[in-house]
């Protein structure tokens, strides 16, 4: 699905030199490294802070930590998702109240959230699935005068937009992931909480140090979360290829909405007027999915399922008594399908893709199928 060691081969060189500085100062936690790549991170995303951690469970936890969550309360969240949303919440002591998703864009359904809402919901958590931004304007709203937080999983989104906003800038804070795949990736784990909120972020910045608030001075319980410098080092290079990666993304999307358009199938939302996604994934929605996934094998194109089964569904879910009925996600698990979609793609790799999405449907006579014209 990606070449990520082929990414990297523009910009080797000077990823080595900045890691044999990094070894000839043997400054390896946080750092000046660090804080380097805070500033640039904070400047690109629009944040007044941003705050580098380990991971980006880690990210979620800190952030909700900071925001106060703890035992006896609620933090509603979508059930389609991947599962470190509920890990973070659950390690809070607090309780993961699920709801459905839209249809359209598989985000979290802002109605569903005002009919899960009760006097101990304390966070609500969105999710920019897939790079496409969550319904942000109407979750503030829902929040506004509850004293509920919201908490951007901005985990895929790095780079996408609402009306010129950044996601990191849309909640009252947002968690970014760093791993390899995403469309910036370290070499290794990494994340950021962002915020705009002075004590918020200092409260992030001390848990993920041990709650530290000086030297030996630990004002509360915290973790050890933080960011190594190699890995700010190198995301520090990368991110000044982030917007080139994000455009090439939409590129390859558009050319895929084009081709895949007249089939019978589901297709992620696409640009619209103010709202800019960054196709972290391009994920289709179709009926006999895994038959599709077979021919695309036969074919030597790659897929993937993100993803196969719900939050709800989840064995530990199950058993921590989080089960539940969400039609919708439950029918997204069982139709959705990636595919490729990296910025190294040319033109010619996203047409041979498309066209083994074309020639599965037309054998396998989709209603609404009809023949492009010869271009």
């Amino acid at each position: 699905m990606l070449d990520l060691k082929g990414q990297h081969v523009p910009f080797r060189s000077e990823i080595l030199t900045a890691l044999d500085r990094l070894l000839r100062e043997g400054n390896f936690i946080l750092g000046a490294a660090v804080e380097r790549f805070e500033e640039e991170i904070a400047r690109y995303l629009g944040v007044k802070h941003a705050i580098g951690v380990s991971s980006g469970t880690d990210a979620i936890y800190l952030a909700l930590d900071a925001a106060g969550v703890g035992p006896g309360d609620e933090v509603i969240t979508p059930a389609f998702s991947f599962f470190a949303i509920v890990e973070a919440i659950e390690k809070t002591g607090a309780k993961t109240v699920f709801v459905d998703v839209d249809a359209a864009t598989l985000s979290i359904d802002p109605e569903k959230v005002r009919g899960a809402l009760s006097p101990a919901t304390k966070a609500i958590v969105p999710v920019h699935l897939y790079g496409y931004p969550a319904p942000m304007a109407e979750l503030a709203k829902i929040a506004d005068g509850r004293g509920i937080a919201v908490i951007e999983d901005a985990a895929q989104a790095i780079g996408a937009a609402v009306g010129g906003t950044r996601c990191g800038a849309l909640g009252d804070a947002a968690a970014f992931s760093f791993y390899p795949t995403k469309n910036l990736g370290a070499c290794g784990d990494g994340g950021l909480v962002t915020t705009g909120d002075d004590a918020f972020a200092g409260i992030v910045r001390s848990l993920r140090d041990h709650g530290q608030t000086g030297k030996y001075e630990h004002g509360r319980f915290g973790w050890n979360c933080r960011l190594d410098a190699f890995q700010a080092a190198i995301l520090s290079i990368k991110l000044k290829y982030l917007d080139r990666w994000n455009g090439a993304r939409r590129r390859i999307a558009s050319l895929y909405r084009e081709r895949l358009g007249p089939l019978d199938i589901g297709l992620p939302p696409g640009e619209e007027e103010g709202v800019t996604p960054v196709f972290h994934l391009f994920t289709i929605r179709v009926r006999r999915r895994d038959r599709l996934r077979e021919h695309l094998a036969a074919e030597g194109i790659a897929s993937a399922i993100h993803y196969p089964k719900c939050l709800h569904q989840q064995g530990a879910c199950v058993d921590a008594g989080l089960g539940g009925s969400y039609p919708v996600a439950e029918q997204a698990c069982a139709e959705v399908l990636s595919l490729p979609i990296d910025p190294a793609m040319g033109e010619d790799d996203a047409i041979r893709v498309a066209e083994g999405v074309e020639s599965w449907c037309e054998a396998n006579g989709y209603a609404e199928y009809r023949r492009r014209k010869s271009r």
